[in-house]
């Protein structure tokens, strides 16, 4: 249910891909960004009194110092940006340190991976950050900004870490979302005029635009050397087939995409990839959309009958994790 603040001002978040320096090992790459358009979108369903804007500084070939001016044009009330994985720490940090630098005021908020499972180290390492939150984030960010915006305490917030005074607080953790199809659409609209810069120049040229879509959160197998299990509490939870190719075909009818990630850590076995092939299929997308998996080589094996109706719907590429075939060596 969306939640009104009646006679008060849009509470205004702007959500900030910071400037990268390094990228992908794939050549050239430039991709939409997923998570904070996800949580945009997610912000927009919940609450009517609201401003969002997502200031993506890739895209927008935009530096430090402009973000700056970006920050103090848009006078937001919140700010926030993600970290998937540790490289880009730092990037966040500093993106929160200007942040408080030019809006002293604003509430600062970060998550993804490598923030939940550091939430205490970072909090007491980078002063600049006043709000983690832990693990999934649509359900606890919306909390968050109803809460700051109603100029409430957090202690009742489940999932996050902040500041309280001089000590730092941990709530309970948050439960997981049961129906991912619960979810809006991710809001690409939020980027709309950055949508032809992005692309995977590798796999799908630069000319094609690039999106991702999500249709699984977590994996089923629990691999020694991976973190998205235990990121995820070691539960698959999957979008049904209709529903990805619902988002497929939209991202392609609305904003022209033409290579789609399908951003799952693994694809699946059993009828699941079959099913998502028909329904694509039936959607009669141009031939020119293109998409591609992450799959392990045991899954792709035991459906190899299947591969012509994926090729069928469009699947281009596969990225598959090759083990060692030495029993010994992986038990090493």
């Amino acid at each position: 249910m969306k939640q009104q603040f009646l006679g008060g001002l849009a509470l205004r978040v702007l959500f900030i891909e910071p400037p990268k320096d390094i990228w992908f090992v794939m050549g050239e790459y430039l991709p939409p960004p997923y998570g904070i358009i996800q949580l945009g979108a997610y912000l927009e369903k919940q609450i009517t009194n609201l401003n969002v804007e997502v200031l993506d500084c890739n895209a927008e070939k935009v530096d430090w110092k402009n973000m700056e001016q970006r920050i103090v044009t848009y006078k937001p009330d919140m700010v926030a940006c993600a970290s998937l994985a540790t490289c880009n720490t730092y990037a966040v940090a500093k993106t929160l340190e200007t942040a408080k630098r030019v809006a002293p005021n604003v509430l600062t908020v970060t998550g993804g991976q490598h923030f939940s499972a550091t939430a205490r180290e970072s909090l007491q390492q980078f002063p600049e950050i006043d709000v983690i939150v832990r693990g999934e984030g649509e359900q606890t960010l919306a909390e968050l900004a109803k809460t700051h915006q109603a100029k409430s305490n957090f202690s009742s917030i489940s999932g996050i870490s902040y500041r309280l005074g001089k000590t730092i607080a941990h709530n309970p953790s948050r439960p997981q979302i049961e129906n991912l199809e619960d979810l809006p659409f991710p809001g690409y609209h939020l980027v709309k005029t950055n949508m032809h810069k992005y692309h995977f120049s590798i796999m799908g040229g630069k000319s094609n635009p690039y999106a991702l879509i999500e249709g699984a959160r977590g994996c089923d197998h629990q691999c020694s050397f991976c973190t998205q299990w235990r990121h995820w509490r070691a539960c698959w939870r999957v979008k049904s087939a209709k529903r990805i190719a619902d988002e497929m075909a939209f991202c392609n009818r609305e904003f022209d995409s033409k290579f789609i990630w399908l951003t799952d850590d693994n694809f699946g076995a059993g009828q699941r990839p079959a099913e998502i092939a028909e329904e694509i299929i039936s959607r009669k997308l141009p031939d020119d959309v293109l998409w591609f998996v992450q799959a392990r080589c045991d899954d792709i094996i035991r459906n190899k009958e299947i591969l012509p109706r994926l090729r069928k719907s469009g699947l281009n590429w596969v990225l598959l994790g090759v083990e060692n075939s030495n029993v010994k060596t992986l038990e090493d």
